[in-house]
């Protein structure tokens, strides 16, 4: 395929302010050799406790909107399922080109009572959701949180049966750099293969306390500057057709 799967046009005409995201993300795309290719894109937000003060100043808000502007070059949809999850998954949502203004933070201010952080129960969503749709295109998961999870052992077993299906985790930390809280994020981003999974199917990324300041570019950079390597992996394993 050749071009971004939503012209800049239609960007400009239902989302016009997203147009500088949707140019940065083209960029990065085209630096990684991306340029004209298609996958669905997923987004996993954590809606747990210590979350409140990224939804209360935009900061979760403003990933989605990067998220939507990446999306526009991969997937015609213009749709991005998003999966909130604490110590369950509280909402599977989408959010669109055409109504994306403040639609994340719309949605968690109706969800109600913030748990904690299990990321197996949200694994769990996206893979239905990938299953149920019949999907055959490859898929780059946005998942973002800012800590461990509560079940570290179901969180890696989810992540290494995920090996064997079309999808990459590219999780994103919220939060003080210095946390060992994201000790774990960094052991599933270097999980052996293949001892432990069929092909690396992960990638980590901290945004740091303010997530709004990093770099459209850099931020884009990150999220997809695996996925080159890991559509080769999944291509030569048979996973995805070349």
């Amino acid at each position: 395929m050749t071009g971004s799967a939503i012209n800049l046009r239609k960007v400009e005409e239902t989302a016009p302010a997203l147009v500088s995201l949707y140019k940065s993300a083209g960029v990065s795309l085209r630096k990684y050799g991306l340029e004209g290719g298609r996958a669905a894109v997923y987004l996993v937000l954590d809606y747990s406790g210590s979350m409140r003060p990224y939804y209360a100043d935009g900061s979760v808000q403003a990933l989605a909107d990067r998220v939507l502007g990446l999306s526009a070059h991969l997937d015609d949809d213009a749709r991005v399922p998003v999966v909130f999850f604490s110590t369950e998954v509280d909402a599977v949502e989408e959010i669109s080109l055409a109504g994306h203004a403040g639609r994340v933070t719309e949605i968690a201010a109706r969800l109600g009572h913030m748990g904690k952080t299990a990321y197996h129960a949200a694994m769990d969503a996206v893979i239905d959701h990938y299953l149920d749709s019949g999907a055959t295109a490859p898929a780059l998961v946005v998942f973002q949180t800012d800590g461990g999870p509560i079940n570290k052992l179901a969180a890696e077993r989810y992540l290494c049966k995920a090996a064997r299906l079309p999808l990459f985790w590219q999780f994103v930390g919220f939060g003080n750099t210095r946390s060992t809280q994201f000790d774990f994020l960094r052991r599933l981003d270097e999980l052996p293969v293949p001892a432990m999974r069929a092909v690396d199917n992960a990638g980590y990324f901290h945004a740091g306390q303010d997530p709004r300041k990093v770099p459209d570019r850099e931020l884009y950079d990150h999220l997809v500057g695996e996925f080159p390597a890991w559509l080769a992996a999944v291509r030569g394993a048979g996973i995805v057709r070349a």
